[in-house]
């Protein structure tokens, strides 16, 4: 029995309370009054550090603090952001975490650093942990699907949603694998499905390797659902970096990739391959690479929309002469004097280019490569160049090379992307560099040169051969030489003679300056359109408001200090890139223009411009070159008591989705501002293009493998740089006003609105694109929907799907936050019937 002489035990005793520290408490008290000060202060970077001190001693004032701590944290990184110093910012924020670790917002935020100077994994990372924890939060969904793009591009879908492509691969891996090739590496791996492939088929041993981390990441949990963890060893590393025995055992007998892009040899498959042969590889007898070579085609090509975008093609715009802007071109070229700044092609999708393209020379072949044949790939870069002369069968001006390639898996497989292909790939553009067209007949010869320097797949158009003469389309060389072995005596007339001179520069002619502009920059400087409908909204403005300055004037005293500088209107230009907008309204006579373009020698081509254009140099100003020291993100206005008589906005994207941070812009202190709105439009479309683009379709076009739920994770609804008036589809209702942005008056605008759309035809609408009218002023309006735009265009794209029958009603709900577009659709027939309003909104 218990000793009843024991002492009873005591209960526990309360924890004493920590004993107050009076040093401790005013060291907090003193610091969070400092803290306070210097945010008042705008002293952001000492508020910060004062922050720190006060949450690290007493972490019971987070939530007290946390809103000021926030914006204290997002201005000292700003300014840190501003003057290239990286790490601390990132410090900063690796130590805002630690004291909030489950703050959305300053995930967030660290995402966007992230994302803006190139780390776009760890940004998706820091995206996703503020879904998580507040899946609602729209500015991290927005800028989740952002990065996603960027992360796991549009044709990952597409490529994995060809079951014709996924077939042709998997039978020759079962063939090589039946024939002895037991041991698989998988090179730059994807989602996966190359190595399961191989691992279905039998292989005893499968590697794997990924260097993005994203996909890489994705891979190991699509294997595992697929119940093959222990067979397939996937690294997240470069093939390149790979060694044996440290990376994987031995040797394998087979290499299966798929690390090619639309010039063949864009993702460095020459490079991995060589080292494969020697570090990774079982020697040619035993060892082998799926795809076993590869043949390239080309063919000559005009179309106005390669054209457009990549060579200056008028001499007059808005009232501007262009002469003096030197020779402008896309930062695409493979001369041979080309810039290692210059990509050598670009992509295009023939069968859905705008315009559409007509071929001036029949299909050439172009190269043969053999995979299987480390000397050749080896050789492949000093290989002399091919020159090749091509007969012209159809008249038209030369724009561009356009090039694909039958891949071949093995000897009796192969795969083709070319433009008469249904196929997952896109073709390689050379776009034609030279300022003058180049017009071409049949009967003539067009001269090209190919090469595969730094194993780049390089094409390029040399010269024409007509009646035996050669007109060089470098302008650098020589204009015409006699070709030998041909007939000197039929030669070109006197007229084409002096025609090809004149359209071409000679080694004798003083080198014109040239400039590099973005190819979407080159679009717009070519839409005369966009540029007729500015200057006369511009014209209408101006004169306006130098009038109103003269009434206002003539009824006030005459003050004869008066500085000069009082009768000037003051023009914003705050667009994203090259624009002649400032120079157009420094025209309109008292204007001083200021424009946000950056780079040096854009602005010299500006200069020129205005010099040539009767614009004096005090009148055009670039206003990020007039920031103030203390901020250089800020904008330095001409003086404290004067506004902006007119800004300008560039409010869509050239992808076609609304410019982020557009009302922020738009509130900027000031009068008019163009556009005063701009107005969304849409239609209900069914497009079974846009569901193979935005999302894996089930299992069957993937074999069978459980692939479609996690590389949909990166599905992403709305589907940009969307060309609408060549998408694959039916229209199922004609266009509808879908929703109103007022830049003049922010108060007006709503953030949701619902409207009733009828559908003309049945079927499943599997999509809205949509698109903008810019209203420049009540008379004045472009189109981001019209042919010469260099807008494209966007689709939400519906998950699920709406089936509708022809007079249904559908309801679509239209939400804008901030940048970010989304809708929603369902069918609602009785309010219609019921004679309700069409449209309901609510308001910001």
């Amino acid at each position: 029995m218990p000793n009843a002489s024991t002492r009873p035990k005591r209960g526990r005793r309360t924890r004493r309370q920590p004993r107050e520290d009076p040093a401790r408490n005013e060291l907090v008290s003193r610091s969070l009054e400092s803290a306070q000060q210097c945010l008042f202060n705008q002293d952001y970077g000492t508020a910060f550090v004062h922050y720190l001190l006060v949450l690290n001693l007493a972490p019971m004032l987070k939530d007290f603090a946390r809103e000021s701590f926030r914006f204290t944290l997002f201005k000292w990184a700003d300014e840190l952001d501003s003057v290239g110093r990286v790490q601390d910012l990132f410090n900063c924020f690796e130590q805002a975490l630690e004291l909030f670790p489950a703050d959305e917002v300053i995930l967030n935020s660290m995402g966007e650093h992230l994302f803006r100077m190139g780390f776009r994994d760890e940004a998706a990372g820091h995206f996703h942990k503020a879904l998580k924890l507040k899946p609602d939060y729209p500015e991290a969904r927005e800028n989740f699907y952002r990065v996603a793009n960027w992360l796991v591009e549009r044709w990952h879908f597409l490529m994995l949603n060809d079951r014709g492509r996924n077939q042709k691969y998997q039978q020759a891996i079962q063939k090589a694998v039946e024939r002895g090739c037991n041991t698989v590496l998988d090179i730059g791996t994807g989602t996966g499905i190359l190595g399961m492939c191989a691992k279905k088929a039998g292989a005893a041993e499968v590697f794997a390797c990924e260097l993005s981390k994203t996909m890489y990441e994705l891979a190991c949990e699509v294997v595992t659902a697929n119940g093959m963890k222990g067979g397939i060893n996937i690294l997240h590393k470069k093939s390149m970096d790979m060694e044996v025995p440290k990376d994987i055992p031995h040797r394998v007998s087979l290499v299966v990739t798929e690390t090619v892009d639309a010039g063949l040899f864009g993702e460095g498959i020459i490079e991995s391959l060589i080292h494969a042969w020697h570090h990774l590889l079982l020697p040619p007898q035993t060892g082998r690479v799926i795809p076993a070579g590869a043949t390239v085609f080309g063919m000559a090509v005009e179309s106005v929309e390669i054209r457009r975008h990549h060579r200056l093609c008028v001499s007059e715009v808005g009232g501007l002469s262009l002469g003096a802007a030197g020779q402008l071109h896309s930062p695409v070229s493979c001369t041979a004097d080309a810039d290692d700044s210059l990509e050598p092609y670009t992509t295009e999708r023939l069968s859905r280019i705008p315009g559409g393209y007509t071929a001036l020379t029949e299909p050439f072949r172009a190269l043969d490569i053999d995979f299987n044949n480390v000397t050749e790939l080896e050789g492949l870069s000093s290989r002399e160049t091919q020159r090749l002369h091509l007969p012209v069968t159809q008249e038209g001006n030369l724009d561009a090379l356009a090039v694909w390639f039958q891949l071949h898996l093995d000897q009796e497989s192969s795969l083709s992307t070319g433009p008469q292909e249904d196929t997952c790939w896109e073709q390689a553009i050379y776009p034609i560099q030279n300022p003058n067209s180049v017009a071409l007949r049949p009967g003539d010869q067009l001269v090209v040169d190919v090469s595969c320097r730094d194993s780049f797949l390089r094409l390029c158009s040399i010269s024409v051969v007509r009646d035996g003469h050669e007109i060089r389309l470098d302008p650098h060389l020589s204009v015409d030489t006699q070709q030998p072995g041909t007939n000197p005596n039929p030669t070109p007339t006197a007229s084409e003679l002096c025609s090809a001179l004149a359209g071409l520069q000679t080694h004798q002619s003083p080198p014109r300056e040239t400039c590099v502009l973005e190819c979407s920059e080159i679009a717009l400087l070519n839409n005369r359109h966009y540029h007729q409908s500015f200057n006369q909204a511009l014209d209408t403005l101006l004169t306006g408001l130098a009038l109103a300055k003269e009434n206002s004037s003539a009824v006030g005293p005459v003050n004869p200090t008066t500085d000069p500088n009082d009768d000037l209107l003051y023009f914003l230009d705050v667009s994203e890139g090259f624009s002649l907008l400032p120079l157009m309204a420094a025209r309109h006579g008292h204007v001083k223009a200021y424009s946000s373009v950056e780079k040096s020698q854009h602005q010299d081509v500006l200069r020129r411009l205005a010099g040539a254009n009767g614009v004096h140099e005090r009148r055009l100003e670039f206003w990020l070159n007039q920031a103030n020291e203390e901020d250089p993100a800020v904008l330095k206005r001409p003086s404290r008591e004067k506004l902006w008589s007119a800004i300008v906005l560039d409010c869509v994207e050239t992808c076609g989705l609304i410019r982020q941070r557009l009302m922020e812009k738009a509130s900027l202190e000031g009068g008019r501002v163009f556009p005063e709105r701009i107005v969304l439009y849409g239609m209900l479309v069914e497009s079974d293009t846009l569901l193979l683009e935005s999302a894996v379709q089930g299992q069957e076009p993937t074999l069978g493998f459980n692939i479609a739920p996690f590389i949909n994770q990166f599905t992403v609804p709305v589907h940009v740089f969307l060309d609408f008036s060549t998408l694959d589809c039916r229209h199922l209702s004609e266009s509808v006003e879908l929703f109103v942005l007022d830049l003049m008056k922010a108060s007006a605008n709503y953030t949701n609105r619902e409207v009733k759309v009828r559908a003309t035809s049945s079927g499943r609408v599997t999509a809205v694109p949509f698109w903008y009218e810019i209203h420049l002023d009540p008379e004045v309006s472009v189109s981001t929907l019209s042919q010469d735009s260099h807008w494209k265009q966007a689709a939400v794209v519906l998950q699920p799907s709406l089936e509708v029958r022809t007079g249904d009603w559908v309801c679509l709900a239209v939400q804008l936050h901030k940048s970010s577009i989304s809708m929603s659709a369902r069918i609602d027939n009785e309010d219609a019937s019921a004679g309700l309003p069409a449209v309901a909104m609510t308001t910001s």
